[in-house]
């Protein structure tokens, strides 16, 4: 079984209103397909299509107030309403509760215990790591349960060796932003082929897209309209090399924001649960489902312990 985890911060479910929400003004036409000429709108979920079940799913879990980056990412990788138990939504980065919280158990701890191979595919650039070491820079609710789990973070190294990705697929940020000017190039068709080949090699593949919450609270309507585009040619890709037999794609967030550009912050929407598969796997992951604390449990049912 493979599983695929896609997270993209900060995508709720809203209208489809194109003045506000980049989900209905931008041109995806492999997500439509995928989810048989819909688009991903409060109005298309839930719905089930031949290859794919869009959820959506709670992110506020209960608790007054905005969903917030720490709280949420730690709920998605702990399977435990991490608001609930510090007693607020709290970000973006985690504090020390929230970091006990992660670091005591996670999915990434469980899928070592349980003899399975995990990993997180971003790569990280040199002053990344950098700053995390100067304690100028805080490692946010995901690398930290990775981390914790005693895996490594990707490097420069795999970057360019291609175990691991630039966080817009393509490396063209890594070239026009972080000074790696001989940076490896990907089209996003690639990219998102190139994604599916290297998940094969785990049993679980994460991979974190932030630049979505960025687009978000800037109110960057082409921007964001440009990424979701980028986003949909990735996958064309991944769709196109991945076996649905084998295992199950997730698309999902910690809290919303992006969907709706009329305001700076989060907002209270429900989030995404996109997954993609044979219809007996999403059926076994799908049942029961209903907000981002139950997500870790859903993926982990597939790994029994050995």
């Amino acid at each position: 079984m493979k599983f695929l985890f896609l997270f993209m911060d900060g995508i709720g479910l809203a209208p489809a209103d194109a003045e506000r929400n980049p989900f209905a003004a931008a041109k995806m036409p492999i997500l439509s397909s995928l989810l048989g000429d819909a688009a991903l709108t409060a109005e298309n979920a839930p719905r089930e299509s031949e290859r794919a079940t869009l959820l959506a799913l709670d992110a506020n879990l209960g608790v007054e107030g905005l969903p917030q980056s720490a709280t949420g990412q730690a709920a998605l990788v702990t399977g435990k309403n991490v608001s609930q138990l510090i007693g607020e939504h709290y970000g973006p980065k985690p504090t020390r509760e929230i970091a006990a919280i992660i670091k005591e158990d996670n999915l990434f701890i469980q899928m070592q215990q349980r003899g399975y191979r995990s990993t997180l595919l971003n790569a990280y650039p040199e002053r990344y790591f950098a700053g995390i070491e100067s304690g100028k820079r805080l490692l946010s609710a995901i690398p930290l349960a990775v981390t914790s789990a005693g895996i490594p973070l990707m490097t420069v190294e795999d970057y360019y060796a291609g175990r691991a990705f630039s966080v817009d697929f393509t490396g063209q940020g890594w070239r026009e932003q972080l000074g790696y000017h001989d940076a490896p190039l990907l089209g996003p068709h690639a990219a998102g082929a190139k994604l599916a080949e290297v998940t094969r090699e785990y049993d679980l593949a994460f991979f974190e897209f932030w630049p979505s919450d960025y687009a978000g609270h800037h109110q960057d309507h082409a921007g964001a309209i440009a990424l979701l585009e980028n986003f949909d040619a990735v996958l064309g890709g991944l769709l196109e090399t991945w076996n649905d037999e084998e295992g199950l794609i997730l698309v999902t967030s910690d809290h919303g924001n992006m969907e709706d550009l009329s305001v700076r912050q989060h907002t209270s929407n429900p989030v995404p649960g996109l997954v993609i598969g044979a219809a007996t796997l999403r059926q076994k992951f799908c049942t029961g489902l209903n907000d981002i604390s139950q997500i870790a449990p859903a993926i982990l049912q597939f790994y029994p312990p050995g």
